[in-house]
């Protein structure tokens, strides 16, 4: 019989390397099934905790106009208070905490239980989006102010200047962080089998409670926890090297003046087009 479909002994080799191989060769579709959990929950956490970063870094970004009218400004005052103490709260507290008053706090409201794994998702994305948030901000606060003046200067609202001017440099340069926080959450969804979350390190716990061999299985889930994140690091160097962000941050686009801002890339072609008839009327 192929030796990865063979039955599983009753009885354990001696020695811990023949004792790793048992639990490999016998137990692989169990850490195969783990990993892809894993990388479910980190990849999609990813992904949406960009995006909901997004919205906080720009609500922590606001600012008020001497043209926004009295609710305008106590909304943006609620916002940048609702993103700020998000993200001290997720930023502060230990995401197996998150977890666990986020998977039973829902089941009890719901009043029965409901998927691990989306819950495992969600959990994930809502960490992830209070550390993307800061590095989002870190990112804007790295564009020179005078590109930020200029665009004010053309007719842009603080919105457009925001999507169209700041932060698509701002993400281009921070991508290498965002790609770290991607190896972080690898990482960091193991502390999700307390809601048994059926990932890597769950599929381990498994597997001890039928045997107690602690150290030969957990051995194997540290290989191949690593294998992962040094295969993920690697990638993404991969892709900062296709997309030169290193040289993008050595050499930043600084534009002073209007005229000068007028020729900037990131301007949306339309609104380019729209603001110079704009300034030839008046």
């Amino acid at each position: 019989m192929i030796w990865f479909l063979a039955e599983i002994p009753d009885v354990l080799p001696e020695g811990f390397f023949p004792q790793v191989w048992f639990f490999f060769r016998y137990y692989w579709l169990q850490f195969l099934g783990g990993i892809g959990i894993t990388l479910l929950l980190s990849i999609l956490g990813t992904i949406f905790g960009f995006a909901l970063g997004l919205g906080l870094a720009y609500l922590r970004k606001m600012e008020e106009d001497k043209t926004d009218s009295k609710f305008v400004r106590v909304l943006k005052k609620i916002g940048k208070g609702f993103a700020y103490g998000y993200i001290e709260f997720f930023r502060g507290t230990p995401m197996m905490v998150q977890a666990i008053c986020i998977f039973y706090g829902v089941s009890y409201v719901i009043g029965r239980g409901w998927p691990t794994t989306v819950a495992g998702i969600i959990v994930v994305s809502l960490n992830t989006a209070a550390y993307m948030a800061e590095i989002i901000r870190s990112g804007i606060n790295a564009i020179d102010k005078g590109q930020i003046e200029a665009s004010r200067s053309l007719g842009m609202s603080q919105g457009q200047t925001m999507f169209n001017v700041v932060l698509p440099q701002a993400i281009k340069n921070v991508i290498p962080a965002i790609g770290n926080e991607l190896v972080v959450n690898i990482k960091d969804t193991s502390v999700l089998s307390a809601i048994m979350v059926s990932d890597l390190f769950y599929s381990a716990q498994k597997i001890n409670v039928i045997w107690y061999k602690q150290f030969p299985i957990y051995f194997i889930v540290c290989i191949l926890y690593l294998i992962l994140t040094i295969s993920f690091t690697n990638l993404l160097k991969l892709i900062e090297k296709k997309m030169n962000v290193k040289s993008y941050i050595s050499k930043p686009v600084s534009v002073t003046t209007p005229e000068g801002f007028a020729n900037n890339e990131y301007i949306h072609k339309g609104y380019k087009k729209e603001s110079q008839t704009e300034s030839r009327r008046l």
